[in-house]
């Protein structure tokens, strides 16, 4: 046996042109049902059909805080734009969007009125760099705690 012919049998080779695996992901029919956001960024999807935990496992929700409500309702608009990337003509999942990104606007405004800016951007009009003020997300305390 030549050393081509062994290290075929050893390693495998595949044709110049053939097709390494063929993939199959099936076409999402509907907006609804989908999840709240803070179920949806903790399940790591809107949709319910779309679920499929990894070995069972779930990750624990958000904290109930400015950051993790802001962070929440921008993973639903960020699913709902992947869906629509397919979905253009889902007049409902569109009208879906554009409440999604209503709520992430004034998120948006209430975290900065709370905490300061979240991006670069929200400095826009500032008198004076606020980007290393404090307080810092994590260190913001929850209702009701001392």
């Amino acid at each position: 046996m030549d050393n081509k012919a062994r290290n075929d049998v050893l390693f495998g080779s595949l044709p110049s042109r053939a097709a390494l695996a063929s993939a199959y992901v099936p076409m999402q029919e509907s907006v609804e049902p989908n999840y709240p956001p803070q179920t949806a960024i903790a399940r790591g999807t809107l949709f319910p059909g779309l679920d499929l935990p990894f070995r069972g496992m779930v990750n624990r929700p958000l904290p109930a805080t400015p950051l993790g409500d802001l962070m929440a309702i921008d993973f639903v608009a960020d699913e709902l734009s992947i869906y629509l990337d397919t979905h253009r003509e889902d007049g409902e999942a569109f009208g879906m969007y554009q409440s999604v990104l209503a709520l992430s606007k004034e998120a948006h405004k209430r975290y900065n009125e709370l905490c300061g800016p979240i991006v670069k951007n929200d400095m826009l009009g500032m008198k004076s760099y606020a980007w290393l003020s404090e307080p810092w997300p994590w260190e913001l305390k929850k209702a009701g705690e001392d």
